[in-house]
């Protein structure tokens, strides 16, 4: 593939994310990172108890309700569940990932101590009754070349998560050279937080203050519970909840992958609030930016699943539109600045 050489802010800190591994339950990465960026912007950022990093921002009019912006730092992968004599390691999945989304690849695998280099192995080829039953994380190992003492003396151990390594894990720009598209393992949900963090400099660049206090909350352990964002929603009670996502390109859900972000009406944790979902319409329309509504019966996100335990009374879910969703996901490159123009929006006008 020609990875298409592309000059973009966006890009350049997505590519920045991906160098940080960061499977649920391992976000300290991520977060120290976003404490770092943040505070270079004149920010003042918590870290909370259940780790997620947040930024206080002061309203125009204080009297209006608090709203919440949240992002989720962490990514799928896989668990370790065993550690063999050989130094193998039997799998399962952390979060939503399937054995056949990331086939046979290098894995970089986070314990205690320092990152271990791995292969993931689905079985043999050549054995009828692996390829009969096709990939599963009962059969699946991590080969890591290295005895169950030495991975003990590096911290590698049962609980110990993996991810890609950085080297195939992109991003790529591909397509046409005036309107590209960029692929990388994965958006999910590193693309919400670039996002999410160009709107905020935009507002401290401009000097401008948010209509209504607002916080802004990199959320951990997403996927597997949306565990953070519940802590978080449980101790401050936002009474606005919207979580800065992913929207799947699903057949049976029809939204256009053409860079337009969408909004979600329901999905299966929750109905989503029908006054604020056209509000964030509107208000991104007035900016060029037409949201598209949809409904998903096999997704979730920190905002459904907050209203879903009474902890925010109003929810919506913004998210960029993304072919191969918790794969290899790819989308125009035009979807960062589109959902980045909405939000700054939402921070200025909601």
């Amino acid at each position: 593939m020609r990875n298409l050489q592309i000059a973009h802010n966006g890009l350049k800190m997505f590519s920045q994310l991906l160098d940080i591994p960061c499977p649920s339950g391992r976000e300290d990465r991520m977060a120290a990172y976003l404490v770092e960026r943040l505070t270079s912007m004149g920010l003042a950022p918590e870290k909370d108890p259940a780790g997620n990093v947040l930024v206080r921002l002061d309203g125009q009019s204080p009297e209006r309700p608090n709203i919440c912006y949240a992002a989720h730092m962490d990514e799928i992968g896989l668990t370790v569940t065993q550690v063999f004599a050989d130094g193998s390691l039997a799998v399962e999945r952390l979060g939503g990932l399937l054995p056949w989304k990331i086939g046979e690849t290098a894995m970089s695998i986070i314990g205690d101590g320092e990152d271990v280099t791995g292969v993931l192995s689905l079985g043999s080829g050549h054995s009828s009754q692996v390829v009969e039953a096709g990939p599963s994380w009962g059969t699946a190992r991590i080969l890591t070349g290295l005895s169950a003492e030495a991975l003990s003396d590096r911290g590698i151990r049962v609980g110990a998560a993996a991810v890609p390594v950085r080297d195939v894990r992109g991003p790529f720009a591909f397509g046409e050279e005036a309107s590209p598209w960029v692929g990388a393992w994965t958006f999910d949900n590193r693309l919400g937080i670039v996002c999410c963090l160009d709107a905020l400099a935009t507002l401290q660049q401009e000097g401008i203050r948010p209509r209504s206090p607002a916080t802004v909350v990199f959320t951990a352990a997403e996927e597997i519970g949306c565990l953070g964002a519940k802590a978080f929603a449980l101790r401050e009670r936002p009474e606005v909840f919207i979580a800065i996502d992913g929207s799947p390109l699903v057949p049976e859900c029809p939204v256009r992958i053409d860079g337009m972000p969408a909004i979600r009406s329901r999905d299966r944790a929750a109905t989503y609030d029908q006054q604020l979902l056209r509000e964030i319409s509107q208000i991104s329309a007035n900016v060029g930016i037409d949201l598209q509504p949809v409904v998903y019966s096999g997704a979730a996100s920190d905002a459904s699943l907050v209203s879903s335990i009474g902890a925010s009374p109003r929810v919506a879910c913004l998210g960029y539109v993304r072919d191969s969703s918790h794969g290899f996901e790819a989308t125009p490159l035009r979807t960062f600045d589109h959902l980045t123009t909405t939000l700054a929006a939402l921070f200025t006008q909601l």
